[in-house]
């Protein structure tokens, strides 16, 4: 992409080295409650040997963190299944490994195949070279992606489509489609499995010699966030009859239709005016996401809370509930993101949280999970669930004896 970007990543940041150092204080920018513009957190301060302590803090959400390393395992898995599916004769030459996936990530995929024989098969040796396939188990359960990814293409469909309708312009540059496909859960080929299929919906656009992905029809039945389908779905009514005064949650939590779920961190302890500017907060009206943000000027808080509701419904529409910052920033143009995306998604850390587990930083939307837990999945996410489920035996005698290296070498 040639714009420049507007999302620094969060290692090459101040703000980075500063949010996950442990035992570190970090000043926040302000926060959309208070008028001051600072979130003041009560806290205990560490000797500083002389230096004014800070007064801030960033709290991790160690549940969240471990969804980085959980995820490690699956997904090493799932790309060896997708490698040797991919194979002619279903079945990979371990010497053709490294040309699949480089040098570093070859060993960590031997050290998947050595751990996990119930899944994958080592043949050869001698004077045949070794290859691996899946297990004659791995296969049948492997059969059932065929019916998830069936029952996953109107989802993506009309993901796609609320995608297309919160931008500007109506339209995606398609490599921007392409970048976050696995986190939607397209199929890699989706440019021309997918997308020809649907000639009502999509078109592909040529744009000063760049493909876009264009959104043929408005659906106002679409145009309805995740948000406001949980909100009816617990039967919160419309906004009358909000004018009296209730009390102040501790969790910030309001039932308004204009609200938002907060999971605050367990450190987490506000005073009671920030919490009443977080319900003022709760209770202010916003425009949809659906609505073009050309119409709006991004310094009426109302337009910033709106762009709160465009993260939230962005990180909703993916299979796992986060994305990259990279990601988001990927599409900073065309949904009108904020310049300093970071604070802004710092600023709202009781919606959405920041991890730099894993060698990237990852957004999570918080209500998405239950600890460590994704508490709603997607056929697609259920299938990889049950294949990598695979994965809880194993036999000690694989091999006889032998590490993978030496049957290699």
């Amino acid at each position: 992409m040639h714009k420049r970007s507007m999302f620094l990543p969060l290692h090459q940041s101040v703000e980075y080295s500063l949010l996950y150092r442990t035992a570190i204080y970090v000043v926040l920018d302000p926060t959309p409650f208070s008028k001051s513009g600072y979130m003041w957190v009560p806290m205990k301060h560490k000797s500083s040997g002389g230096r004014r302590p800070k007064k801030k803090i960033y709290q991790r959400v160690h549940e969240l963190d471990r969804v980085m390393d959980l995820q490690k395992k699956p997904s090493l898995i799932m790309q060896l299944k997708s490698i040797i599916q991919s194979q002619k004769h279903q079945s990979l030459l371990l010497r053709d490994l490294e040309k699949e996936v480089g040098f570093v990530q070859k060993w960590n995929i031997m050290g998947v195949i050595e751990k996990y024989p119930s899944i994958f098969r080592v043949t050869g040796g001698n004077r045949t070279p070794p290859c691996v396939t899946l297990t004659e188990k791995a296969e049948k359960i492997a059969a059932d992606e065929a019916e998830a990814r069936k029952e996953m293409e109107p989802i993506l469909i009309k993901n796609l489509r609320k995608l297309l309708m919160m931008s500007v312009d109506c339209r995606v540059l398609m490599e921007k489609i392409e970048f976050i496909e696995s986190e939607l859960g397209l199929p890699k080929d989706f440019k021309k499995s997918l997308i020809p299929k649907y000639p009502e919906f999509f078109s592909v656009k040529d744009v000063n010699g760049r493909a876009y992905l264009q959104l043929e029809n408005w659906d106002s039945s679409l145009a309805v966030t995740a948000r406001e389908q949980n909100l009816v779905r617990k039967g919160v009514p419309d906004s009358k009859g909000y004018t009296k005064k209730v009390r102040v949650a501790k969790d910030g939590n309001f039932s308004g239709p204009f609200a938002f779920r907060m999971n605050f961190s367990a450190g987490f302890r506000p005073n009671k005016s920030y919490l009443e500017e977080v319900q003022r907060w709760q209770k202010m009206e916003f425009p949809s996401p659906y609505l073009n943000a050309r119409r709006f000027e991004i310094a009426d808080p109302k337009a910033r809370k709106r762009v709160v509701a465009v993260l939230h419904e962005l990180l909703s529409l993916t299979m796992e509930k986060r994305m990259t910052s990279a990601q988001l920033d990927a599409f900073h143009a065309e949904y009108m993101l904020p310049s300093r995306l970071l604070l802004c998604l710092i600023k709202h850390h009781a919606i959405f949280y920041i991890t730099n587990k894993g060698g990237k930083s990852t957004v999570f939307l918080k209500e998405a999970y239950d600890g460590s837990t994704l508490i709603d999945k997607c056929p697609l996410l259920m299938f990889n669930d049950k294949f990598v489920a695979l994965s809880g035996r194993r036999d000690i005698n694989a091999f006889n004896g032998m590490s993978l290296s030496q049957i290699v070498s």
